[in-house]
């Protein structure tokens, strides 16, 4: 296990307090989507690899913008192809950038190979028989079943399952080692410290939280969704242990994209009459 970097000292002018945590954030921002960030940020390496507190926050970010283009899409389509162009619009900010880590896992895990070799499929480039039928169910299942839900709901399952899920991938980073000496996630791979961690959760758990204050979703639906979501990040973790010793880039994308649809179908269970509806 390598040993966790130090935290260097910002330059001066940098700043460290409030600043610096709003640089961190950028990053993070920068890192996983399109979206431009103001010239002021700057970048030092070890701002990124301190900048995994931040991911559920890009959570936020993304499900605020697949929301903004939900609520103008069903102005003029039905509720249906407005969630297609949401779903879509979420893909595009993020430069489909974990929908490619969960087809490249689908294709590495997907067959009787050994570590090596599933380690060297997921570096490929191409796609695979797995890895385009895996996405392709995946984005069916996620679309069918924000569908289903009211269009309230589907907001609100938007806003809790884009930080929870993120959240989920930063307990890999927590808790795992990283597998490769080289990747696009290496820069990431650094073990978490107790109080980022903390500070990740509190991101991830304050959506669920406003849901529930709110009324815009019963607690029994939040917790199935949480639920479902918790156990698809453990089965992928489990398996990434015990095939891979570890963790890459690519199963960070899988468990966001598997825990974000696995909470969309919790929030669509139905429950039986004793727990309420």
């Amino acid at each position: 296990m390598a040993e966790p970097h130090q935290q260097a000292t910002p330059p001066v002018g940098r700043g460290t307090g409030l600043v610096h945590q709003l640089r961190l954030f950028f990053i993070a921002l920068q890192f996983f989507t399109r979206l431009p960030i103001p010239r002021w940020v700057g970048f030092e390496p070890e701002w990124l690899q301190r900048c995994t507190r931040y991911f559920p926050l890009v959570g936020w970010v993304v499900a605020w913008v697949c929301a903004l283009v939900y609520l103008l899409a069903v102005q003029f389509w039905p509720h249906a192809l407005a969630v297609v162009l949401s779903t879509a619009a979420g893909i595009w900010l993020t430069g489909a950038f974990h929908e490619d880590g969960f087809a490249d896992v689908c294709d590495g895990l997907g067959g009787a190979v050994g570590r090596e070799r599933a380690l060297e499929i997921m570096r490929d480039s191409r796609l695979g028989s797995y890895g385009v039928i895996g996405m392709i169910l995946l984005l069916a299942t996620k679309m069918v079943a924000l569908q289903a839900l009211l269009p309230f709901q589907m907001l609100a399952a938007l806003g809790m399952a884009h930080p929870l899920s993120r959240w989920l991938a930063t307990c890999l980073i927590w808790r795992m080692d990283y597998v490769r000496e080289e990747g696009k996630a290496k820069p990431l791979a650094r073990h978490m410290h107790g109080a980022e961690f903390l500070l990740a959760s509190l991101l991830a758990a304050m959506p669920l939280i406003g849901v529930w204050a709110l009324g815009l979703m019963s607690w029994q639906r939040i917790v199935m969704g949480a639920l479902l979501a918790a156990l698809a990040a453990a089965w992928l973790a489990r398996r990434f242990q015990r095939r891979l010793g570890g963790y890459t880039g690519d199963c960070l994308g899988a468990v966001q994209q598997l825990s974000e649809t696995a909470f969309y179908l919790g929030a669509l269970v139905t429950l039986p009459a004793w727990w309420g509806p």
